[in-house]
Order: C-alpha cells, then structure tokens, then sequence
C-alpha cells in the first residue's frame, strides 16, 4: 500500500472499514502496518487482528490436543453424529471423537418431495434417474442407502442419549434438517444439539464443513447449541410445507422467520427461489447461469465454481447437482445456449458452453423461458409442468402466485 500498488490499493478498498478515511494518505505515507494488518484479518473473515490471532492459537490447541491423544470429546455420553454427507466422517474420526456417525444424504433440495407413503421410492428413483450414473449407483443401491438412513435417523432417540446435527446454512443442509427436526418433533432424544456454522474463517468463502481440516471440527464442538422445542416445531412445520402442492405456506414461513432456527427460513426462501420468476420464467439457478455465460463463453466446471465462489448467495449445489441443473435446461425447444469441445478429453465439466440469442433474450425478461416448453420438474411438492400456468415467485413480495 505505501508503494502503491493496484493490487493492495484493490485489497484496501474491498476489505477495510474506514476506506474513506485513507484515501487521502499518498503513497508511501503513513499507513501503518495496523490498518494492512485489519485488512488481512477482514479478507480472513474476522473482523480484527487480534481475533485472527486468537483462532490461529485455538486452532494450534485443537491440534495439539489432537496431536497428544487428547480424550474424545464426546466420551461422556454414547453419542451419534449425522450429517447429510460423508464428508466429515473421516474429519472427526480423526478429531477423536468417537460416537457413532450417520449419513442422511437425500438432497431434499432437487426432485419431488411428496407427502406420500411411498415417497422414498419416488426419491430414490429420481436419484437413480439424475445422479446414479455420476455417483456410480444403482437405484437398488440408492433406495437401500436412503432406507438405511430413514430407518436409522427414526430409531436414533431410542439408541442415543445425545444426538448432534452438523448442518450448515445452505439449501442442501437446511432441509434435510427439517427432515431430521421433524422426526425429533415425534420422539424427542435425550440430549439433541446442533452446530451450524454460516462462516469460518479463512482464506476461500466458506461452503461447507467439509472444506475444515479436524481440528476446526474438534474446535467447532465447543459452540455447539441445545435444540429448544421451538426448533422441532419449526422444522416439522417446514417439513409438512415442503411436500405440499402448494407453495404457499412454505414461502410464508420463509417470509415470516423460522422460530428457533433462523437459518432455516433463509434456506427456504432460497428453496422458493427455484420456482419459475414472475418475470422470466426462469429459477434463480438457471438465471445465474445464463448471467454468467451472458459475460463470456465458459466451461461447465467453470460455471459451477464461479456460482459456488462468486455469484449463489447461498453455495448448495454439488457437482451432480450442478450437472442435472444444466442439462436439463438443455431440454428446451430452442437453445439458449451451445456446447463444445476444444480437446479430446470429453468429461462434462470440460465443455465450453456459450450463450445464444434466444439465451440473452430469455434473461432480459423478453422471452418467457416457459414459452420454450422445458422438460417438467419438482421443487420439493410442486410440480413445474413445461408451460404456464404453474406456480411463480414473486421476488418483489417475496411471495408465489399462480400464473
């Protein structure tokens, strides 16, 4: 900054508090080292010096304590952890802790999520149909992973006497908690807590626990919460929402606030954010998509990374996800945008995948991606057919309606 370069001139604007104020200091003048270190600590995600001092010291003692065989954290009660991934399995094992662990990885966030006595049926075929391949699963595979898990979720208050969710903010994460609230709602355990981190610091924007080494986990289970009974009343009530026909009172509740659990209301609003716009006919998913090939042509796996780094205001997708969100908006009348290949190597995330006319034009608002006949598609209980009249958000009155 003394020097003046751009890039720490750049740094300085995006990340200190009191830009205006040092504006004025000329080059080479009297910035002092505690204003490039408050920038350093802001981009880290803290919002002073001595508090990213303060987590680089707890982080040295998780490990440490790790390091030196430390008794599990968890050795006072017999304990199960779940989580709606694999991804922290091995983190805590190597944390120490020592409960037991449960993967219930249904991503509640795509495909139709019915109030229906068959409904993992539905799930697992749908799963089947979008992600086996990807995943190398079959649907044999796949519902005998979903009943696993459904089995083991509604019988863990009988087995446990603590239960803790780690979910964290997004989509994903949130209501697949819901699932989980709901059948606590019915038989409450012993002791049920949540860790639920929105942010963590470090140098890459947050997305999820997976992204934290073991001692970050081993830390983390120092914040962990009690789940009041406002919670599990909050989170069966999004749950019975969440499979209805009718959007309306699942985006009322993510409007109104989630009682207990914040998190959840902005995950549903998010959720809600996935039906087709009042004014374009497109998710918010696909319309983020087209802005970002509307700035340059780009490959897939450069799409998915800059919508989790940059541009989704709630990171939730995986890679699968992604993937299925794409191509099936390639399932349209006319293109809104084309796919190439400039090397041998053909896996999806290689393709080059520029925009049309049609696709600027859909993005403007002056063309009704719905108009295009897109396959149909479920967000949780609705079902968007290929053409209008369906159900509509409304970002205006963050509400639906039917159009």
């Amino acid at each position: 900054m003394r020097a003046g370069e751009a890039e720490a001139l750049r740094r300085f604007r995006s990340h200190h508090p009191r830009w205006s104020d040092l504006q004025g200091t000329p080059p080479g003048g009297a910035v002092p080292l505690s204003e490039a270190q408050l920038v350093v600590a802001r981009e880290l995600g803290l919002p002073s010096w001595s508090r990213l001092k303060a987590h680089i010291a707890a982080m040295d003692r998780s490990w440490a304590l790790i390091q030196g065989g430390d008794l599990a954290p968890d050795r006072d009660m017999t304990t199960l952890h779940i989580r709606c991934g694999s991804d922290i399995g091995q983190g805590l094992k190597q944390a120490g802790f020592a409960g037991d662990f449960l993967e219930y990885s249904d991503p509640l966030c795509q495909g139709p999520v019915r109030n229906d006595a068959n409904w993992q049926e539905e799930r697992a075929g749908f799963i089947s149909r979008a992600y086996g391949a990807g995943a190398g699963m079959d649907l044999v595979t796949i519902a005998a992973k979903l009943r696993h898990a459904e089995e083991g979720l509604c019988s863990s208050a009988e087995r446990y006497e603590r239960i803790i969710l780690w979910f964290e903010h997004d989509t994903y994460d949130q209501l697949i908690l819901a699932r989980c609230l709901a059948a606590f709602a019915e038989r409450r355990p012993l002791r049920l807590e949540l860790i639920s981190p929105a942010r963590f610091p470090g140098g890459m924007r947050f997305i999820g626990l997976g992204q934290l080494p073991p001692e970050a986990l081993h830390l983390l289970w120092a914040e962990r919460m009690p789940v009041p009974a406002e919670a599990l009343a909050t989170g069966r009530s999004v749950w019975d929402a969440l499979r209805e026909p009718d959007p309306t009172t699942l985006a009322t509740l993510g409007a109104r606030g989630t009682a207990g659990i914040p998190q959840l209301g902005e995950a549903v609003l998010r959720h809600c954010r996935e039906l087709p716009w009042t004014r374009d006919g497109l998710s918010l998913t696909q319309r983020l998509i087209l802005g970002l090939l509307a700035e340059c042509a780009r490959t897939a796996g450069q799409v998915f990374s800059a919508l989790m780094l940059e541009r989704e205001p709630l990171p939730w997708m995986t890679d699968l996800i992604f993937h299925d969100v794409l191509e099936n908006m390639r399932q349209v009348e006319r293109p809104v945008f084309t796919g190439a290949f400039e090397a041998e190597e053909r896996s999806w995330a290689k393709e080059v995948l520029t925009i049309t006319a049609l696709g600027r034009a859909v993005l403007a608002g002056e063309v009704d991606w719905l108009s295009l006949a897109p396959s149909a598609r479920w967000v949780g209980g609705v079902l968007i057919p290929g053409s209008a009249p369906c159900w509509r958000w409304n970002e205006g009155s963050t509400a639906v309606a039917r159009c």
